[in-house]
């Protein structure tokens, strides 16, 4: 490892002494059948151990024992225990676990210390406690720099589980802000690593501090690149928006379901100025061009290849609905920055999807007996669903609007697009956004009239723009 700040080169300080806790009925930590005794004995072995090696070898701890290993992964489990975590803290094991990491030189020694602590601090009072130390949160802001998977996952899901807690977020939000090695660091974790537990990890991670703090995420957009950033190959380049593709990239591959943190931060960038600049502005790395261009065509592949296919059920919209709101919300953000073509299979999605919808909200309620008012919202509708359902009709009106005939053509020729389809659609896009739906209706007429008059019949389109006017008396 490579801790050699000078306010971190001591060796830990020894717990408190307990010798006066002897009975059996003292030993047991609060209602566990854990012993304190026990607990006691494995932290002062562990800083024997690390003491004993620094004095030999004047490079801290290299080996770590398999016996002492086990009983410390022991403790790793206990930690997750309320009454464990608050025995640790009384034991001020935080200061301890620092005093080890600073003299490791064991990745496997410090990946454990550090998932103690990512166990005690998911409690309030202890992460509260473990949030004060300013050592260590210097020194865990540092280890976002190693090279080691296991250190770099626990440490990430340490600082996830920290700037979740609200009365300590601020906190960390100040020190990530103040310490500016921080987007660097993983910015290049999400641009080299192949670990997909650590990728989804960091995403979390950066998709939290983007939803907690705006000027964070402005800064981390808007940082000028120093001399030394451009002497360094580009794959180490700070760029938070294209490190957030390229890590979306590589997590298609193995899981969609995993791309979800990595497409609410990229959402999250397209709410700003600043962001939206840097996704039409910059270059991606991965494909040579536009990194708002790359990201376009990534999303629109991950619509209409990985999620909500024809021959899936609509309640699929019920398990994807955190993937689909947030792609769809990127989409629509880049549609009016970007020169680029509509595509029917995108089209297909947001007619499949809306039609999905429909018949979800059709099944709610005959199952529980009441009529669906078309053009109503149901106060105990599903938030995420109705919100989904509100950016593809967005997203679709947009698109809708501007639809050459060539593909309102192959559209036509998709098999799985029915009539009942293409009806239910439209209507649930009246009469919000009914301009956007007579612009299609009027192009569909020179394509396939029939449909177009089947569409005009079923959302009375027909009989409201065939209607006399009233003269004037």
């Amino acid at each position: 490892m490579f801790m050699d700040s000078p306010q971190m080169d001591r060796n830990p300080s020894p717990p408190p002494n307990r010798d006066d806790e002897t009975g059996e009925e003292d030993d047991a930590i609060g209602d566990t059948v854990y012993s304190k005794h026990w607990l006691f004995s494995t932290l002062t072995r562990l800083i024997q151990m690390v003491t004993e090696q620094d004095s030999e070898q004047g490079q801290g701890l290299t080996e770590l024992s398999d016996e002492l290993e086990e009983e410390l992964c022991k403790v790793w489990d206990m930690a997750m225990d309320k009454d464990v975590a608050g025995f640790l803290q009384e034991f001020k094991t935080p200061d301890i676990l620092l005093g080890v990491i600073a003299k490791s030189r064991n990745p496997r020694l410090t990946e454990i210390c550090i998932g103690i602590l990512g166990n005690m601090a998911c409690f309030p009072e202890t992460c509260v406690f473990i949030s004060q130390n300013d050592g260590l949160g210097a020194v865990l802001l540092l280890l976002l720099g190693d090279s080691d998977p296991p250190t770099l996952l626990e440490t990430c899901r340490l600082l996830l589980t920290c700037v979740s807690q609200p009365d300590v977020s601020p906190l960390w939000l100040q020190r990530i802000q103040q310490q500016t090695a921080t987007c660097k660091s993983l910015c290049f974790i999400m641009r080299s690593s192949t670990n997909v537990d650590l990728l989804i990890k960091v995403g979390e991670l950066v998709d939290k501090l983007f939803d907690e703090d705006e000027e964070l995420m402005k800064s981390w957009l808007s940082r000028p690149t120093s001399e030394t950033d451009q002497d360094q190959d580009k794959d180490t380049h700070q760029d938070v928006a294209s490190a957030l593709l390229e890590a979306a990239v590589q997590l298609r591959k193995e899981s969609p379901k995993a791309l979800e943190a990595y497409l609410h931060a990229l959402q999250l960038l397209t709410t700003i100025d600043e962001g939206m600049q840097n996704l039409v502005s910059r270059m991606c790395a991965v494909t040579d061009e536009g990194c708002g261009v790359s990201l376009w065509k990534m999303v629109c592949e991950v619509v209409c290849e990985d999620l909500c296919q024809p021959d899936d059920p609509p309640l699929i919209l019920q398990e994807q609905k955190a993937l689909l709101a947030p792609a769809l919300a990127i989409l629509s953000a880049l549609y009016g920055n970007l020169q680029t073509n509509i595509s029917s299979e995108l089209v297909a999605s947001l007619l499949r999807i809306l039609y999905f919808d429909n018949e979800n909200q059709q099944e709610v309620h005959q199952e529980s007996g009441e009529p669906q008012t078309d053009g109503k919202t149901d106060e105990d509708r599903d938030v995420q669903l109705q919100v989904l359902a509100e950016i593809a009709a967005e997203l679709l009106s947009t698109l809708i609007t501007h639809l050459p005939k060539d593909v309102v053509t192959e559209l036509l020729k998709m098999d799985h697009l029915t009539e009942k389809i293409w009806v239910s659609a439209m209507k649930t896009m009246l009469p919000q956004h009914n301009a956007s739906v007579l612009c299609f209706i009027n192009t569909l007429m020179e394509v396939e009239p029939k449909l177009a008059d089947v569409i005009k019949k079923e959302c009375s389109i027909a009989s409201e723009s065939n209607e006399p006017k009233p003269q004037p008396v």
